[in-house]
């Protein structure tokens, strides 16, 4: 398993989550923790949900209008399934325990120096580190 290495699309990707999540504090006052944004419009909806919507449809639209741009997004799930159903379930007992994703700790939280989501921030990587290091090198890929 290889991982293609696009430092300008990232550099590209980096900036222009940056924005976002500064234009978000700047005019709403909130942190662009995607989960956070989420649950404000399941119920019970928060009252402040269009603009939680709209930066959710934001969220989806832009990659559909960067392919019909003519670029290309190259996707790939090389799990089962299960495996991604129950990834998905641990990410999310995480993102309740940790207050947060790694959109409000890692992007918001630490620009703004806020030492919980620098401990949450480090808490994820490590754990990813160790779950690619497992699947990729223990058990061998699932």
């Amino acid at each position: 398993m290889t991982t293609e290495f696009t430092p300008y699309l990232s550099l590209a990707g980096g900036i222009l989550i940056g924005i976002s999540a500064t234009l978000l504090m700047a005019f709403h006052g909130r942190i662009a923790g995607m989960t956070g944004i989420l649950a404000g419009v399941l119920p019970p909806v928060s009252p402040d949900w269009a603009w939680r919507v709209a930066f959710l449809a934001g969220s989806i639209l832009a990659p559909m209008f960067y392919l019909m741009a003519g670029g290309s997004i190259a996707f790939s799930v090389p799990v089962s399934a299960t495996a991604l159903t129950v990834g998905g379930l641990i990410v999310g007992v995480g993102v309740t325990f940790g207050s947060g994703c790694t959109s409000g700790h890692g992007v918001c939280g630490m620009a703004r120096f806020s030492v919980r989501s620098i401990v949450a921030t480090a808490v994820f990587m490590a754990s990813t580190a160790a779950t690619v290091f497992v699947v990729r090198h223990i058990v061998g890929g699932i």
